[in-house]
């Protein structure tokens, strides 16, 4: 049965686009090596044909330098030639990627989608408006408590604008009335014009003063009599 139909090949997994990239950069590599080593060999024929003089020797130097610098523009030929794989293989990874990233975000985005759908079932507009109605209802609830709570008792109504300015009036012409020429109000004035210095107290026993009949007692400086000193020192 092998022979007429055959077998079956184990057949290997073809190259990524970074490892065809990698392979490609790497022979670029070997070939701009080859280049330098060229361009190292030209220098040295260049500078024997400058000290040669004009013959054989001159020309058969020329035709090697020749030679190598056909060898550099074929090298440079095949580098230029890898350069551009390289480039077009870097242009369908670039695209590959970002098929990956629009896969992953189509995932991500059904995903999420998904969810919302799910939240939005548990979430309806009408019982926000609701709460909405409820919470505006509670703060004007609130708003009455705590203007009944602060309200005044015994506060007569009915005072307007013209009521006010008249008790002002008043009370400012009371307190004209109340304040004489020098600005002391009448409540700290004395009841009566009585002049105290005149007043006749009565006279100081001889017994309690000590003092003779016919003689001014000392005062202190409060205006009391003066205790002897003698009877301070007991």
């Amino acid at each position: 049965m092998r022979r007429v139909f055959g077998a079956k090949k184990n057949t290997e997994p073809p190259p990524s686009i970074q490892d065809a990239s990698d392979r490609i950069n790497k022979r670029g590599e070997t070939v701009e090596d080859k280049i330098k080593k060229l361009d190292v060999d030209l220098c040295k024929y260049r500078e024997q044909i400058q000290k040669t003089r004009p013959g054989p020797a001159q020309q058969a130097l020329k035709a090697r330098a020749m030679r190598l610098l056909k060898q550099k523009k074929m090298y440079e030929g095949q580098r230029d030639m890898l350069y551009n794989q390289t480039f077009n293989l870097d242009q369908v990874s670039f695209a590959a990627e970002g098929l990956k990233d629009a896969q992953q975000t189509m995932t991500a985005l059904k995903s999420a989608n998904k969810e919302l759908k799910g939240m939005m079932k548990t979430v309806q507009i009408q019982d926000i408006d609701n709460m909405q109605d409820e919470m505006i209802d509670l703060m004007d609830v609130s708003s009455e408590i705590q203007e009944t709570l602060g309200r005044s008792y015994n506060v007569p109504d009915g005072l307007d604008e013209d009521d006010l300015m008249g008790e002002l009036e008043a009370l400012e012409a009371d307190m004209g009335d109340e304040t004489e020429a020098d600005g002391v109000p009448s409540y700290l004035q004395p009841d009566n014009q009585t002049d105290y210095d005149e007043i006749s107290l009565p006279s100081v026993p001889m017994g309690q003063t000590g003092a003779p009949p016919g003689r001014v007692q000392a005062e202190d400086e409060f205006g009391l009599p003066a205790v002897p000193r003698a009877s301070l020192r007991g």
